[in-house]
């Protein structure tokens, strides 16, 4: 059903010594549904709440009596698909954006398919490390040419400026139309299927193929490096230096800066990321190739491997919002503690298709096993079970692409709360689960980035140099013959949850997609940070 719902705008601020967080303040915005399978957000109503969370915060920073002069550096993170085209001589955007869930471009990706001999859907996956989906913002960049008539006579006037969310925030806040710089970060570009991930470059082949002028496409730059200054606002002057998507700025809070290291964001979808070092692993078993971060004009691009789940928190509250069956996330985890399993009920949320491993617009959700002694409780269980079993199915392919297996899983994001969640986390993937004390690492990393550039430089990336982490371990407390039980019971759902829908559809709106109200995700973060050593006392 079209309507509004609220979504947040996230700053911090922290010690660049401790990584202490300091001071923090969150705004909320509206997520439109115009039409069922479409996602927009407002770009004007996220810069807007980006300078309300400016002055909130420094106002706080000032009853703390911290200098606010103190703040040597601006890291931005964001959802990374999110596509925004606007007009660089204007300032204004030239349409909503269109969030990384949206998925009014299934026509597009069909008649794009056409195109390719076989119609194959990793045709660019040595280039980019991505299958064909809606979820790539070259997509939404295309559906916004066919259909959008003031974009497309911008891009034949000179005047249009495209780009995900960290490059319309980071235009507007250095300057906009009055020389703002129109960039984006390596681990952004990645995630647009025109990047090449080897070259480090806007590939020409695959713009063709989209048809995309390059004109209109921001520099690439890397995550941790001066890109502009703060031109308005209470911290006018400060240095914009951090950028890294939602995923990679996690798997940095992380401090998984080893071959091998992982992490699993628990948010309105599940994002699990697997540090591969210098080298780029390409899947065997639909995973995708992304770069995980570059920390400096002259440093070297890491790889990682990533899985991604589209509904994970947002099947909370989905039982919350549209059965009713608890009035808040956390009675959905209290119901499921109260019972302690699903008696054979199995719940597959695939409400907009399913990702990875199996990149199935087709599929629908289910709920299956249910008998007359199914109640309340057993579907929250199954819920969570859902989220576990989504997991394991990312970190299976995962442990195949790379050869070694995980001997635990470092955990971040708001769902981490929930311990029921965690606990059977550990239990279904038969290998400990590690939480941090700081459960949301994604706004820790960007602030890393940023305190770490060159001309900034206080915080150190050095491991020895890193703070000390306090970590909240989970333990598998069943044995492994009956976590593969429930797991090959899961994998009997999914099946049965393919097929559902059509591939193609004749109006675009092939999703129940409408009926989620994502609540409480988090749009795009500014953080900032502070040198301790300029702090008094």
């Amino acid at each position: 059903r079209p309507g509004k719902f609220n979504c947040v705008i996230y700053l911090q601020v922290f010690n660049a010594t401790t990584a202490e967080l300091l001071s923090h303040h969150q705004v909320e915005l509206k997520q439109e549904f115009p039409k069922e399978g479409w996602v927009e957000q407002d770009p004007k109503e996220i810069l807007n709440s980006v300078y309300e969370c400016v002055e909130k915060t420094c106002e706080k920073m000032k009853e703390l009596n911290i200098d606010i002069t103190n703040i040597r550096a601006i890291g931005v993170t964001n959802q990374r698909e999110t596509t925004v085209v606007w007009d660089k001589t204007t300032g204004e955007p030239l349409y909503n954006a269109i969030v990384w869930l949206d998925l009014r471009t299934q026509t597009t990706v069909d008649h794009l398919l056409k195109r390719i001999p076989g119609k194959n859907k990793t045709f660019s996956k040595f280039k980019t490390g991505l299958p064909l989906s809606t979820y790539f913002s070259a997509v939404k960049l295309r559906w916004l040419l066919d259909n959008v008539e003031e974009i497309k006579k911008a891009v034949e006037d000179g005047r249009a400026m495209f780009g995900t969310i960290d490059s319309w925030l980071i235009w507007s806040l250095t300057g906009g139309k009055n020389g703002g710089i129109h960039c984006t970060d390596v681990t952004n570009a990645s995630r647009t299927m025109l990047f090449n991930i080897h070259s480090l470059e806007w590939d020409p082949e695959l713009c063709k193929f989209f048809e995309i002028p390059m004109e209109i496409l921001p520099n690439v730059r890397s995550s941790s490096e001066i890109y502009g200054v703060m031109e308005s606002g209470a911290l006018t002057g400060v240095p914009i230096s951090g950028c890294l998507g939602d995923q990679h700025a996690a798997l940095v809070g992380q401090m998984c800066f080893q071959d091998g290291q992982a992490k699993n964001t628990y948010g309105t979808g599940c994002f699990l990321l697997c540090n591969t070092g210098q080298k780029s692993v390409f899947s065997e078993h639909g995973l995708l190739t992304t770069i995980a971060y570059k920390m400096g004009k002259d440093k070297p691009a890491f790889y990682a491997l990533e899985g991604s789940v589209a509904i994970a928190g947002a099947v909370v509250r989905w039982l919350r919002d549209n059965l009713g069956i608890a009035n808040s996330s956390l009675e959905v985890e209290k119901l499921a503690a109260e019972v302690g399993t699903s008696y054979g009920c199995y719940f597959v949320p695939a409400f907009s298709g399913l990702y990875a491993p199996y990149w199935e617009p087709s599929a629908r959700g289910i709920i299956c096993g249910l008998t007359q002694f199914t109640n309340k409780n057993h579907i929250a269980f199954a819920a969570l079970e859902a989220v576990c079993f989504q997991t394991r199915e990312i970190l299976d392919a995962m442990n195949k692409d790379c050869g070694i297996p995980l001997s635990q899983l470092q955990v971040d994001g708001g769902m981490t709360t929930n311990k029921i969640l965690m606990q059977l986390q550990s239990d279904i993937l038969c290998i400990p689960v590690v939480k941090p004390s700081m459960a949301e690492t994604t706004a820790l990393g960007a602030a890393m980035a940023a305190g770490a550039a060159e001309g900034v430089e206080v915080w150190s990336l050095n491991p020895r140099d890193l703070t000390a982490v306090t970590w909240e371990r989970f333990e598998p407390q069943i044995n492994p013959e009956e976590s593969e039980y429930r797991y090959g019971r899961w994998k009997k759902a999914v099946m049965k949850s393919m097929g559902w829908e059509a591939s193609e559809s004749s109006n675009g709106d092939s999703s129940i997609f409408s009926s989620l109200p994502f609540s409480v995700f988090i749009m795009s973060s500014m953080l900032m940070l502070i040198g301790a050593k300029y702090l008094s006392g």
